[in-house]
């Protein structure tokens, strides 16, 4: 019993850093697309989202908003367990691998020593959310649709990993904390420099 009160603290220390973790991710990806929204917009000489907020700085809390407010439409015929757990699937791949992020010197969420192959397996199940939304809407075009998306996740899959070992061969380890290690020790403080080649391929297949 004193064990598991011993584990108490760094037990709840653990659930909110992991949801402060959470929000921060989730401002990240919103502002981001603001920005996204502003970029584009200045190459199309348009002004983009400047409704909300000084320069439109609002603007992603009010489409958060706006996208609570409206009708959750599912339609008769699907599968609606499945239909309803395929996003989840893919919300749980890419959210899980925060967990595995070293925040500072000695403290990971979780710290494993094929952290990053435990990420890349953590993604390759995103495609299984895919197919199945697709199956799931008993619908022909959906599914061919949901194949379609899933195997062109896959085939970037690939390449990605092959640009992710190459980060693994420097470090000579899958542990994210001995790679940041490894990094700062080595002389660049970076490996984007000796491997600039594998960074190109890892962030076309990452936006693709």
């Amino acid at each position: 019993m004193s064990n598991i009160a011993g584990q108490v603290p760094y037990t709840l220390l653990v659930f909110i850093v992991a949801f402060i973790l959470l929000n921060l991710a989730l401002l990240h990806v919103a502002y981001l697309t603001y920005a996204e929204r502003k970029i584009i917009a200045r190459m199309q000489q348009r002004l983009g989202p400047n409704r909300v907020g000084p320069r439109g700085l609002l603007q992603p809390i009010a489409d958060v908003l706006k996208l609570l407010q409206k009708e959750d439409i599912i339609p008769y015929n699907v599968d609606k367990p499945v239909f309803g757990i395929a996003p989840l699937i893919s919300l749980v791949s890419a959210g899980t691998g925060i967990a595995l992020i070293p925040l500072w010197e000695n403290f990971v969420l979780s710290n494993l020593n094929v952290g990053l192959l435990y990420i890349l397996a953590l993604s390759s199940l995103s495609s299984y959310g895919v197919i199945l939304s697709g199956w799931a809407s008993n619908s022909r075009y959906a599914l061919l649709g949901g194949l379609r998306s899933s195997a062109q996740v896959i085939s970037y899959e690939i390449a990605m990993s092959l640009a992710l070992l190459s980060v693994v061969l420097m470090a000579g380890s899958f542990n994210l904390q001995d790679i940041v290690r490894a990094q700062a020790n080595s002389p660049f403080k970076v490996y984007l420099i000796p491997q600039l080649v594998a960074f190109f391929v890892f962030m076309v297949c990452a936006f693709a």
